[in-house]
């Protein structure tokens, strides 16, 4: 196994470590800020996170510059992030840091999209992700961050950063996902 898959695999195992510092810490122990409940709960589960994409980053980047893309990376690697983002977002919803809708609208395109690109593979047809598809994961990642952390630093200018990104996310994932849709279409229709 290669150096870019081993990473993948690495994220793959950081994903029940942060299910567990998030099932098994409580979030009042070792608060360190009390003006917005900041615990020791959640810089873990932010370190687990940054470096989960940290490997995501440099696994792309080795594989690519040493040409060590792999059937294997190609179907793990997009399930690794995935598994990361939807597991992070619904522990977030299960703490009432992020809003049930937009984690569900998010989590359900994610599996139109799955569905509609694997029914375009069945064709010969890949489909890249487009501009909004990496805006949307940007945002994602963004609004993980600043969930984890509670808002910190804009909790102390009452702008709720958070949350902003949580639902820029779900619009930019809601319209890659009808993009997605608008271009592979004929595949889903032909069968009907």
């Amino acid at each position: 196994m290669n150096l870019p898959n081993k990473l993948t695999m690495l994220r793959i195992v950081m994903v029940p470590v942060v299910v567990l510092i998030y099932l098994l810490i409580p979030q009042d122990f070792c608060v360190v800020s009390q003006t917005n409940g900041l615990a020791l709960r959640d810089i873990l589960a932010f370190l687990v996170f940054a470096a989960a994409s940290f490997t995501d980053m440099l696994d792309g980047q080795i594989a690519r510059k040493q040409h060590l893309i792999t059937s294997f990376g190609k179907f793990a690697d997009p399930i690794a992030d995935k598994m990361l983002v939807n597991t992070l977002l619904i522990l977030l919803v299960y703490t009432h840091q992020a809003n049930v809708v937009a984690v569900l609208l998010m989590i359900a395109r994610d599996l139109v999209v799955d569905g509609l690109r694997m029914l375009a593979s069945q064709h010969g047809k890949v489909v890249s992700a487009g501009f909004f598809g990496k805006l949307k994961t940007v945002l994602q990642m963004f609004a993980i961050v600043f969930l984890l952390l509670k808002n910190w630093p804009f909790v102390y200018v009452g702008l709720p950063v958070d949350q902003i990104l949580l639902w820029g996310a779900t619009l930019a994932s809601l319209w890659s996902g009808f993009v997605y849709f608008v271009q592979l279409k004929d595949y889903v229709l032909e069968s009907m």
